[in-house]
């Protein structure tokens, strides 16, 4: 289930992609099965890193033509040189780290003049019917701690003198289970309606019928889950 659009992103053979905040490595895997792309995944945690290399593996069935690596790191100091990635994407993970504006300092630092950035980050009004729905949603270890106004979040990027291009909603189908998933905080994933509605969505990935990709479009624009911003750095931006 990719959120960033790679053709969007202009991702081609013989770049380098590094995925920050990568997690058990969806992105980072996508990418290494493009012909001459040499992707890279970095992630605090232990646990999902050594998921996302297991599934190194599994990959091989799709005839990987990339090159591909997971490393442990902080967003706040990633352990790269300055200008040193063709393309660098942050899906879904601003909205867990309290130094945001680090992180973003961190993304422009290692992205090579001329590069693009993709960063995305849950919708407000649908995350804010989430935190409205359940304390435990965003209480949770690990969870969300800031709703993003996505206007705000482009300004802080613009900062640092990258261009926008292009902004995207992606994956709007998801957005009614995790409303179910609030309201029903303390049953579980068990509970008939949400596992059903689950059941659903993997259904929906694995088939991708015409009608619910037809409504996921339609709905994108104004209820996608997640916003998708990409932006440009420009010949001679300093990091």
């Amino acid at each position: 289930m990719l959120t960033v659009d790679f053709q969007t992103l202009a991702l081609g053979s013989g770049q380098t992609l590094l995925d920050v905040g990568c997690g058990e490595g969806r992105h980072t895997l996508a990418a290494y099965l493009k012909s001459g792309v040499t992707a890279v995944g970095v992630d605090l945690g232990l646990a999902d890193l050594e998921t996302a290399r297991g599934r190194i593996a599994d990959m091989e069935a799709y005839g990987p033509e990339g090159e591909i690596e997971f490393l442990q790191g902080d967003a706040t100091a990633l352990p790269f040189p300055d200008n040193h990635f063709d393309h660098v994407i942050c899906s879904e993970v601003l909205e867990h780290i309290p130094n945001f504006i680090a992180v973003i300092g961190e993304l422009n630092r290692v992205l090579k003049p001329g590069g693009n950035l993709c960063v995305s980050v849950p919708r407000a009004w649908p995350e804010r019917f989430c935190w409205w729905l359940s304390k435990e949603y965003y209480n949770t270890p690990g969870g969300h701690i800031r709703i993003f106004n996505a206007g705000f979040l482009r300004q802080e990027i613009y900062r640092h003198g990258l261009k926008y291009y292009r902004q995207h909603g992606a994956h709007a189908l998801h957005v009614p289970y995790w409303w179910l998933r609030c309201l029903l905080w303390q049953e579980g994933e068990e509970h008939p309606w949400v596992a059903a509605y689950h059941r659903f969505l993997v259904w929906d990935l694995m088939e991708q019928p015409a009608l619910t990709r037809w409504i996921d479009k339609l709905c994108n624009p104004w209820m996608g889950k997640s916003v998708v911003m990409y932006f440009n750095k420009p010949r001679g931006v300093s990091p």
